[in-house]
């Protein structure tokens, strides 16, 4: 028996001495850090594309919006469908949009909202905030903010969504207020 232990430690001290253990033992310590790392890299990328998806959708809705002097709920229709089709290929499922064409008063230059249609979100609350330095008396500007919900795929444990929210301005080009049907 106790030369079977002492050949035990022998093969087993050999095994500690080589090289190829060594290496193997590293890689075995490592590779669960590399992986770990790797696919959080690829949550990280995916979260500043569904960001950068974000600002794209805000500002190809406004651009669309602030193109005609009256619009009508066909045109809100398709910009809305327009900023949904800048996610691809990511889900669509938690787009929102809230669009808010707003005219300043001749004289004063206080805003009021014209139209607003907001859907799949809550309605920016602060949005007189927003155009307060974009205020000009007689002019308007349209408003659009977008909200998306990105959801990691392996950092899920971690995280469970990151909400985003983006807004995006654009004046009128035909007339100084956008307005609706």
């Amino acid at each position: 028996m106790q030369a079977l232990k002492n050949h035990i430690r022998t093969i087993f001290s050999r095994w500690l001495q080589e090289e190829h253990a060594l290496a193997g033992t590293e890689a075995a310590m490592i590779f669960p850090v590399l992986l770990i790392l790797f696919l959080g890299l690829f949550d990280v990328g995916n979260g500043i594309l569904a960001n950068q998806k974000t600002i794209r959708a805000s500002q190809i809705v406004a651009d669309l919006v602030a193109r005609k002097n009256v619009v009508t709920s066909s045109d809100v229709n398709e910009a809305v469908k327009a900023g949904e089709l800048a996610f691809e290929p990511m889900p669509k499922d938690t787009y929102g949009v809230d669009i808010i064409s707003i005219r300043f008063d001749d004289d004063t230059g206080d805003p009021e909202i014209v139209w607003r249609d907001t859907r799949n979100m809550t309605p920016i609350p602060d949005v007189f905030d927003r155009v307060e330095s974009l205020s000009l008396p007689g002019e308007g500007v349209v408003v659009v903010a977008v909200s998306y919900s990105f959801e990691p795929v392996f950092a899920g444990f971690v995280v469970n969504t990151f909400d985003m929210l983006e807004v995006g301005f654009s004046r009128g080009r035909s007339s100084p207020v956008v307005n609706h049907q």
